[in-house]
C-alpha cells in the first residue's frame, strides 16, 4: 500500500495569520473526532512540492465558522503557504469513524460518467465540492465547459462506481449555467 492510499478528510487551502495554520476543506461530516490533535495524516501533494509525507496535527480551532489547523513542524505563514492544496488522507487501513454508510468521497465519485435517466452522457464528475448548505457536483461537459450540479436526492438519484456512473436528474437549464459564473 502506498503512502497515498486511503480516504482524503481535508484539502489544505490558504494561509492564516503568521504562525503556520492553514484553512481546511473538509471532507468529513465530524471534524471534531477527526481533527485531534496528534494525529498523523499521510499526505497527497504535487510531485516536487516539498511536502512532507506525513504532517502531525498540533492544535485545531475554528474561527469565523472556518476550520484552522496547524501542523509540527510548520512554524510560520511562509511554510503554511507550501502546504496549499495538499490533501489529508486517512490510510484505508484506519476506517474514518465519522463517515456512514450513506456518504460518498471525493476519490468514489470522480471520473464517474454522468448521465441523464434516459443515458444520455451529460459529461464526467471531476471534483465535489463541499458546502455549507450542500454538497455539489462539478461535472465537465463534452464540450470542456463544467457546470455544478447539487449533490442531492432529487437531482442525483443514482450513484452506480461498479457501474462507472451517476444518474444526474436535472431540472432544465441546471446544465446550462456556467460553474465560473456563480
Amino acid at each position: 500500500m502506498s503512502r497515498t492510499d486511503g480516504h482524503v478528510v481535508a484539502r489544505i487551502g490558504k494561509p492564516h495569520a503568521l504562525r503556520g495554520e492553514v484553512t481546511v476543506q473538509l471532507h468529513t461530516d465530524d471534524p471534531e473526532a477527526r481533527f485531534v490533535p496528534g494525529t498523523v495524516f499521510d499526505t497527497r501533494a504535487s510531485e516536487g512540492s516539498g511536502v512532507p509525507r506525513q504532517l502531525t496535527l498540533a492544535t485545531t480551532r475554528v474561527h469565523q465558522g472556518v476550520w484552522l489547523l496547524g501542523f509540527e513542524g510548520i512554524p510560520d505563514r511562509t511554510g503554511a503557504e507550501s502546504l496549499r492544496g495538499t490533501r489529508l488522507v486517512l490510510a484505508l487501513d484506519q476506517p474514518d469513524p465519522t463517515q456512514d454508510d450513506e456518504g460518498w468521497y471525493e476519490e468514489d465519485l470522480v471520473g464517474l460518467q454522468a448521465v441523464d435517466p434516459s443515458g444520455t452522457v451529460l459529461g464526467e464528475v471531476v471534483a465535489l465540492e463541499l458546502g455549507a448548505a450542500q454538497d455539489r457536483l462539478r461535472v465537465r461537459r463534452p464540450d470542456g465547459s463544467e457546470a455544478l450540479v447539487p449533490f442531492v436526492e432529487e437531482i442525483v438519484p443514482e450513484v452506480d462506481p461498479a457501474g462507472g456512473r451517476i444518474v444526474v436528474d436535472a431540472p432544465p437549464g441546471l446544465l446550462d449555467l456556467d460553474a465560473k459564473g456563480e
